[in-house]
C-alpha cells in the first residue's frame, strides 16, 4: 500500500559548495601571543565532542580533526606543549571487548543513503594503553561520569557500569577522569560536559532505556535525564579542582537538542496518500475515534483533548500516527494513547528506515501508519519542553561558574542556532546543520564533521582571545572535509 520511506533521506545531493578552497578566512599575520594564559600543559575534558566522535565512531581521522587537537595545533606557537591523544588503532572504527564487537564501524555516504563501512574494528578495549593523555575526551561521559571512581574500569564494561573508551587509557581501574586530568597539574583546560545528560533520552525517544541493542555512547549510565542540583554539584567540583592550582581555561554551555540534524531530518508529515488509501485508513480508524468521543460523553476526556487524538487522513502529506504516553491513559476502556504527530514534534532519525515499512509483511501494517511509531522513535513535545528545563537549568550553572571563576566561555547554544537558521557563513560559503550537504555534522547527525570540530575550535579561540588577551589564529574551515571517504 505504501512503500518504504528511506528515500526520507535524501533525493539527490551536490557537495561543490560545501568543498570550497576559499582563503578569505585567513587573517593578519600578527604575532600570536599567549596573552594571560599558559598553554604550557594543556588538558581537555569532556565527551564525544572533544575525543572527536564522527560518523557515529571513534575512528584516528575523526580524533585528528577534534577541536581540542585543533585548538593544541594553535596553543603550540603561543608556548603550548605536547598534546597526547588515545587514538584507536584504525579508521574503520567501533570497539572490540574479548574480541567481540560492541560498537560498530564508522558510517561513510554511499552517494544514495549512510552505510557502514566494510572491515572488522580492531581496537581492544582489554589492551591498555600506558602513560597519562591531554585529551580526556569520553564518548558517552555524564557530567557525574567524571568524577566516578571505575568508570574506566575494564570488568566493568560488559555490565555497561564502565565506559570501554575510558577504560582503554584510565590511569587504573579505580580512577576518576577528573582524577587523571588534576594529576597533570594542568596549566590550561578546556571543558565541555552536560551534552549527554539529557541526550540519552532524546535519541531514545524520551524513554528510559536504550533501543539499538548496542552499546550507545550517548547511554553509559542509563538514558534518564540528570538531575540540575546533581550536575550543578559535580560541574562546581569539577572546576574547583582544575583551577585549583591557578589554571585558567575555556567552558563551554549547552546547545538544544532541538537544534541537531538526528532531530530536524525527518518531517512530521512524510505519508504520502491518495484519496482512496486515505478513506480506506479513515475507516479502519473509525472505531477509535468514536471510542474518543465516547469517552468525553462520559466525561472522562476532555473536547480538546479528543480533537487532538483524533485520527484523519487526507489525500496528499499526511503525519505519522504516534503513541504519546503524555496523553490521557484510557487503557482501561480500551481506548490507546494515539495521536498523529504536529510540528512540535520531533521524530528522531533512525525513524526514517521504520515509516512507512511493514509490520510482519502484512502489508495492511504499516508502521507510522495503520501501526502507530512506538515512543522511542518520537520525541514529543513534552519531551522536548523536559529536556529544554534540564538544559536551560545546566546552562545557568555554567555560565555562572565562568563569571565567577573568570573563565573564558563559549556560547555554543548561539553557535547551533545560527547553524539551525541558515547556517554561519565564511569566505563565500555557507556551513549549516542541514543533514548531510550542511557540512556541520556528520552523518549520524549529532555529532560534528570535520569542519564542523574546526567552527567549534575557531569559537574557543575567540573566546579564549577576548579574555585572556592572546591573539591566537583561527584556522581555515575551507582546509576541513564534511564527509570521510569509504577509504582512509
Amino acid at each position: 500500500m505504501i512503500k518504504n520511506f528511506k528515500w526520507l533521506l535524501l533525493v539527490s545531493l551536490t557537495f561543490a559548495a560545501c568543498n570550497s578552497d576559499d582563503n578569505s578566512g585567513e587573517v593578519p599575520e600578527v604575532p600570536v601571543t599567549p596573552g594571560s594564559a599558559v598553554f604550557t600543559n594543556y588538558v581537555a575534558l569532556g565527551d564525544s565532542f572533544a575525543a572527536g566522535y564522527s560518523d557515529g565512531s571513534l575512528f584516528v581521522r575523526g580524533q585528528e580533526g577534534a577541536y581540542v587537537n585543533i585548538l593544541a595545533q594553535q596553543f603550540a606557537a603561543a608556548g603550548g606543549g605536547t598534546f597526547k591523544t588515545p587514538f584507536m588503532n584504525d579508521n574503520t572504527g567501533g570497539l572490540l571487548l574479548g574480541g567481540n564487537v560492541i560498537t560498530a564501524p564508522r558510517l561513510y555516504f554511499n552517494g544514495q543513503a549512510p552505510v557502514t563501512v566494510s572491515g572488522m574494528p580492531t581496537t581492544e578495549v582489554t589492551k591498555h594503553l600506558t602513560g597519562s593523555f591531554n585529551n580526556l575526551g569520553v564518548p558517552g561521559a555524564k557530567s557525574y561520569h567524571l568524577v566516578a571512581p571505575g568508570y574506566g574500569n575494564v570488568a566493568g564494561v560488559a555490565s555497561g557500569a564502565a565506559n570501554p573508551y575510558y577504560a582503554r587509557f584510565a590511569s587504573s581501574p579505580s580512577a576518576t577522569v577528573l582524577g587523571d586530568a588534576v594529576a597533570q597539574t594542568p596549566t590550561f583546560f578546556t571543558l565541555w560536559i552536560g551534552g549527554n545528560d539529557v541526550l540519552g533520552y532524546a535519541t531514545s525517544g524520551g524513554i528510559g532505556k536504550d533501543q539499538t541493542g548496542n552499546l550507545n555512547p550517548a547511554t553509559y549510565g542509563g538514558n534518564d535525564i540528570t538531575d540540575p542540583n546533581v550536575f550543578a554539584n559535580v560541574y562546581k567540583t569539577v572546576v574547583d579542582n582544575l583551577t585549583s592550582k591557578g589554571a585558567k581555561g575555556v567552558i563551554v554551555n549547552l546547545p538544544y537538542v532541538s537544534t541537531l540534524p538526528y532531530f530536524t531530518t525527518v518531517p512530521y508529515n512524510p505519508v504520502p496518500l491518495d484519496a482512496a488509501t486515505a478513506t480506506q485508513l479513515n475507516t479502519g480508524y473509525a472505531t477509535y475515534n468514536g471510542g474518543l468521543q465516547a469517552m468525553v460523553t462520559n466525561k472522562l476526556l476532555t473536547a480538546e483533548e479528543a480533537t487532538r487524538r483524533t485520527v484523519t487522513f487526507k489525500a496528499g502529506a499526511n503525519a505519522v500516527v504516534l503513541v504519546d504516553s503524555y496523553l490521557t491513559d484510557l487503557s482501561g476502556f480500551g481506548v490507546p494513547s494515539y495521536r498523529m504527530a504536529t510540528k512540535e514534534d520531533l521524530l528522531v532519525l533512525t525513524s526514517r528506515t521504520v515509516i512507512g515499512t511493514t509490520v510482519g509483511s502484512d502489508p495492511s501494517k504499516i508502521n507510522g501508519v495503520s501501526v502507530p511509531l512506538a515512543d522511542n522513535w518520537v520525541l514529543t513535545k513534552d519531551e522536548i519542553a523536559e529536556v529544554k528545563k534540564a538544559t536551560d537549568a545546566y546552562n545557568i550553572t555554567i555560565e555562572a561558574i565562568a563569571k565567577q571563576k573568570g573563565l573564558a566561555f563559549v556560547d555554543s547554544k548561539v553557535v547551533m542556532n545560527q547553524l539551525s537558521s541558515g547556517g554561519v557563513k565564511f569566505g563565500n560559503y555557507t556551513i549549516s546543520s542541514t543533514y548531510v550537504t550542511g557540512g556541520a555534522f556528520s552523518l549520524d547527525g549529532v555529532h560534528p564533521s570535520a569542519r564542523g570540530y574546526a567552527l567549534i575550535a575557531n569559537k574557543f579561540v575567540e573566546a579564549i582571545n577576548t579574555t585572556y588577551g592572546a591573539t591566537l589564529r583561527t584556522v581555515d574551515l575551507g582546509e576541513y572535509p564534511i564527509q570521510y571517504p569509504a577509504k582512509l
